[in-house]
């Protein structure tokens, strides 16, 4: 799929797909969280939190400057493919895709329910507690820095 069309319909997909992954995975967690399910493992266990801030819980009650910072990343995102859209590899718009999910769905909570639905927590470090999202977004990041330190011009 080397064609500008099939990569901007692979990118629509991908995007559309993590970013239902994300929404649905946090409301179906929540759900059964607050029907009264628990879940604990040595790994991790599942802890409703609401966040009305950042990662690690910077910048508390910043709702209407973090949503305008979402939609400005994924914009740059989107306009990144956009400009790069011959040479950019499927991986690379896989992994934008993942991170532009991630930030959206934390994004769309922000906006709907004026905060972030946060619910994973970590047994074996002191981290704060994350959701899905947080995963796509670490991940996107992680592997796009790697993208562009290893694999630039090749």
């Amino acid at each position: 799929m080397n064609t500008s069309i099939g990569k901007y319909l692979f990118l629509t997909a991908s995007f559309i797909f993590w970013l239902f992954l994300a929404l649905f995975s946090s409301r179906l967690i929540v759900d059964n969280l607050n029907s009264g399910y628990h879940y604990s493992n040595i790994v991790f266990n599942l802890h409703y939190l609401k966040n009305s801030g950042a990662a690690f819980s910077l910048l508390q009650n910043a709702r209407e400057f973090l949503i305008i910072v979402s939609i400005v990343a994924t914009t740059f995102l989107f306009m990144y493919v956009h400009n790069h859209i011959r040479n950019i590899h499927l991986i690379s718009i896989s992994f934008i895709a993942l991170l532009s999910a991630g930030i959206m769905s934390n994004c769309h909570e922000r906006i709907v329910l004026g905060y972030v639905r946060d619910y994973i927590q970590l047994n074996f470090i002191n981290f704060p507690i994350f959701n899905v999202a947080d995963i796509f977004i670490t991940i996107g990041v992680i592997a796009l820095v790697v993208i562009l330190c290893f694999y630039k011009g090749k």
